[in-house]
Protein backbone atom coordinates (compact mmCIF):
# COMPACT_ATOMS: atom_id res chain seq x y z
CA UNK A 1 0.00 0.00 0.00
CA UNK A 2 2.50 2.49 0.77
CA UNK A 3 4.85 1.88 -2.84
CA UNK A 4 1.58 2.15 -4.59
CA UNK A 5 0.80 4.72 -6.97
CA UNK A 6 -2.78 6.61 -6.70
CA UNK A 7 -4.74 7.46 -10.21
CA UNK A 8 -4.95 10.74 -11.00
CA UNK A 9 -8.57 11.09 -9.41
CA UNK A 10 -7.81 9.56 -6.13
CA UNK A 11 -5.36 12.17 -6.21
CA UNK A 12 -7.65 14.83 -6.60
CA UNK A 13 -9.76 13.89 -3.87
CA UNK A 14 -6.97 13.34 -1.85
CA UNK A 15 -6.03 16.87 -2.19
CA UNK A 16 -10.01 18.18 -1.72
CA UNK A 17 -10.01 16.05 1.28
CA UNK A 18 -6.99 17.82 2.84
CA UNK A 19 -7.84 21.33 1.91
CA UNK A 20 -11.41 21.00 3.36
CA UNK A 21 -9.50 19.59 6.73
CA UNK A 22 -7.11 23.10 6.37
CA UNK A 23 -10.47 24.74 5.98
CA UNK A 24 -12.24 23.42 8.52
CA UNK A 25 -9.44 23.86 11.14
CA UNK A 26 -9.29 27.68 10.18
CA UNK A 27 -12.86 28.37 10.21
CA UNK A 28 -12.75 26.15 13.76
CA UNK A 29 -10.10 28.53 14.78
CA UNK A 30 -11.33 31.76 13.60
CA UNK A 31 -15.31 30.52 15.07
CA UNK A 32 -13.18 30.34 18.62
CA UNK A 33 -11.56 33.59 18.33
CA UNK A 34 -14.88 35.14 17.18
CA UNK A 35 -16.23 33.25 20.09
CA UNK A 36 -13.73 34.55 22.90
CA UNK A 37 -14.71 37.99 21.84
CA UNK A 38 -17.93 37.07 22.58
CA UNK A 39 -17.81 36.37 25.65
CA UNK A 40 -14.81 39.62 26.04
CA UNK A 41 -17.34 42.00 25.37
CA UNK A 42 -19.88 40.38 27.39
CA UNK A 43 -18.12 40.22 30.35
CA UNK A 44 -17.04 44.20 29.35
CA UNK A 45 -20.55 45.23 29.66
CA UNK A 46 -21.18 43.35 33.07
CA UNK A 47 -18.16 45.16 34.21
CA UNK A 48 -19.41 48.50 33.20
CA UNK A 49 -23.14 47.39 34.76
CA UNK A 50 -21.19 46.27 37.75
CA UNK A 51 -19.79 49.34 38.22
CA UNK A 52 -22.84 52.00 37.61
CA UNK A 53 -24.43 49.65 40.11
CA UNK A 54 -21.81 50.42 42.57
CA UNK A 55 -21.94 54.27 41.91
CA UNK A 56 -25.64 54.38 42.02
CA UNK A 57 -25.06 53.28 45.20
CA UNK A 58 -22.69 55.45 45.92
CA UNK A 59 -24.49 58.70 44.46
CA UNK A 60 -27.63 57.90 46.53
CA UNK A 61 -26.43 56.39 50.04
CA UNK A 62 -23.19 58.00 50.67
CA UNK A 63 -23.60 61.43 48.73
CA UNK A 64 -27.44 61.49 49.09
CA UNK A 65 -27.40 62.44 45.35
CA UNK A 66 -29.86 60.19 43.23
CA UNK A 67 -28.69 59.58 40.05
CA UNK A 68 -30.81 58.19 37.05
CA UNK A 69 -28.28 57.52 34.74
CA UNK A 70 -26.94 54.65 36.61
CA UNK A 71 -29.93 52.81 36.49
CA UNK A 72 -30.88 53.96 32.90
CA UNK A 73 -27.02 52.71 32.05
CA UNK A 74 -27.22 49.02 34.09
CA UNK A 75 -31.38 48.62 32.60
CA UNK A 76 -29.76 49.16 28.83
CA UNK A 77 -26.92 46.81 29.54
CA UNK A 78 -28.82 43.96 30.85
CA UNK A 79 -30.75 44.41 28.11
CA UNK A 80 -28.05 43.89 25.95
CA UNK A 81 -25.83 41.58 28.09
CA UNK A 82 -28.99 38.74 28.25
CA UNK A 83 -29.68 38.95 24.04
CA UNK A 84 -26.08 39.42 23.17
CA UNK A 85 -25.13 36.29 25.63
CA UNK A 86 -28.30 34.82 24.08
CA UNK A 87 -27.17 35.22 20.56
CA UNK A 88 -23.36 34.91 20.52
CA UNK A 89 -21.78 32.89 23.66
CA UNK A 90 -24.54 30.61 25.04
CA UNK A 91 -24.82 27.10 23.86
CA UNK A 92 -27.46 25.15 22.63
CA UNK A 93 -27.53 22.59 25.39
CA UNK A 94 -26.93 25.65 28.03
CA UNK A 95 -30.27 26.81 27.16
CA UNK A 96 -33.33 26.38 29.71
CA UNK A 97 -35.61 23.77 28.32
CA UNK A 98 -38.53 21.66 29.59
CA UNK A 99 -37.06 18.52 28.21
CA UNK A 100 -39.00 16.01 30.34
CA UNK A 101 -40.62 14.51 27.15
CA UNK A 102 -37.38 14.90 25.18
CA UNK A 103 -34.83 13.31 27.32
CA UNK A 104 -37.19 10.46 27.66
CA UNK A 105 -37.30 9.94 23.90
CA UNK A 106 -35.20 7.25 21.54
CA UNK A 107 -32.77 9.20 19.95
CA UNK A 108 -34.97 9.08 16.58
CA UNK A 109 -37.63 10.62 17.99
CA UNK A 110 -35.57 13.13 19.55
CA UNK A 111 -34.40 14.16 15.94
CA UNK A 112 -38.01 14.53 14.80
CA UNK A 113 -38.80 16.56 18.19
CA UNK A 114 -35.58 19.09 17.79
CA UNK A 115 -36.49 19.58 13.54
CA UNK A 116 -40.04 20.54 14.20
CA UNK A 117 -38.95 22.95 17.53
CA UNK A 118 -36.14 23.99 15.26
CA UNK A 119 -38.21 24.70 12.15
CA UNK A 120 -41.30 26.63 13.95
CA UNK A 121 -38.55 28.75 16.07
CA UNK A 122 -37.20 29.65 12.41
CA UNK A 123 -40.34 30.66 10.78
CA UNK A 124 -42.28 32.92 14.01
CA UNK A 125 -38.63 35.04 14.18
CA UNK A 126 -38.69 34.74 10.22
CA UNK A 127 -42.17 35.96 10.20
CA UNK A 128 -41.92 38.67 12.67
CA UNK A 129 -38.75 39.91 11.55
CA UNK A 130 -39.95 42.33 9.43
CA UNK A 131 -42.40 44.00 11.90
CA UNK A 132 -39.37 43.96 14.65
CA UNK A 133 -36.80 45.82 11.78
CA UNK A 134 -39.71 48.19 11.14
CA UNK A 135 -40.40 48.93 15.25
CA UNK A 136 -36.91 49.37 15.62
CA UNK A 137 -35.87 51.41 12.66
CA UNK A 138 -39.21 53.75 13.63
CA UNK A 139 -37.84 53.98 17.49
CA UNK A 140 -35.32 56.52 16.63
CA UNK A 141 -37.90 59.26 17.40
CA UNK A 142 -37.65 58.38 20.98
CA UNK A 143 -34.65 59.15 23.72
CA UNK A 144 -33.74 57.84 26.90
CA UNK A 145 -34.18 60.14 29.44
CA UNK A 146 -30.76 60.15 30.99
CA UNK A 147 -28.21 59.10 28.68
CA UNK A 148 -30.03 60.23 25.43
CA UNK A 149 -29.32 56.78 24.04
CA UNK A 150 -32.05 57.08 20.72
CA UNK A 151 -33.83 53.68 20.99
CA UNK A 152 -32.88 52.16 17.39
CA UNK A 153 -29.42 51.88 19.08
CA UNK A 154 -30.54 50.50 22.35
CA UNK A 155 -33.47 47.94 20.58
CA UNK A 156 -30.94 47.28 18.03
CA UNK A 157 -29.72 44.33 19.69
CA UNK A 158 -32.96 42.37 19.41
CA UNK A 159 -31.94 42.63 15.52
CA UNK A 160 -29.04 40.94 15.92
CA UNK A 161 -30.35 38.79 18.21
CA UNK A 162 -33.37 37.26 15.79
CA UNK A 163 -30.95 37.28 13.29
CA UNK A 164 -28.37 34.76 14.87
CA UNK A 165 -31.13 32.72 16.33
CA UNK A 166 -32.28 32.57 12.64
CA UNK A 167 -28.80 31.29 11.25
CA UNK A 168 -28.36 29.18 14.29
CA UNK A 169 -31.55 26.72 14.18
CA UNK A 170 -30.84 26.57 10.43
CA UNK A 171 -27.62 25.87 10.88
CA UNK A 172 -28.33 23.48 13.75
CA UNK A 173 -31.31 21.47 11.23
CA UNK A 174 -28.67 21.21 8.51
CA UNK A 175 -26.55 19.23 10.96
CA UNK A 176 -29.61 17.15 12.28
CA UNK A 177 -30.25 15.96 8.69
CA UNK A 178 -26.75 15.16 7.67
CA UNK A 179 -27.24 12.82 10.66
CA UNK A 180 -24.94 14.98 13.02
CA UNK A 181 -24.96 13.70 16.41
CA UNK A 182 -27.96 15.66 18.83
CA UNK A 183 -26.79 16.91 22.62
CA UNK A 184 -27.37 13.67 25.03
CA UNK A 185 -29.55 14.43 27.40
CA UNK A 186 -27.49 13.02 30.85
CA UNK A 187 -29.63 13.72 34.13
CA UNK A 188 -26.79 12.93 36.07
CA UNK A 189 -24.82 16.05 34.47
CA UNK A 190 -27.97 18.31 35.07
CA UNK A 191 -27.39 21.31 36.69
CA UNK A 192 -28.17 24.76 37.50
CA UNK A 193 -25.57 26.26 35.27
CA UNK A 194 -23.71 27.45 38.80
Amino acid sequence: MLGRRLSAGQAYACSLEGGTTILKRQLKRIGGWLYRRAENVLAAMLAVMFAAFLAQIVFRYLLNLPTGWSNELSVVLWIWIVLWGAAFVLHEEEEIRFDLFYAAARPSVRRIMFLIAAVAVVVLYAVSFPAVLDYVTFMKVEKTAYLKIRFDWLFSIYVVFVVAVIVRYIWLCWQVLRGGPLAEFDPNKASSGV
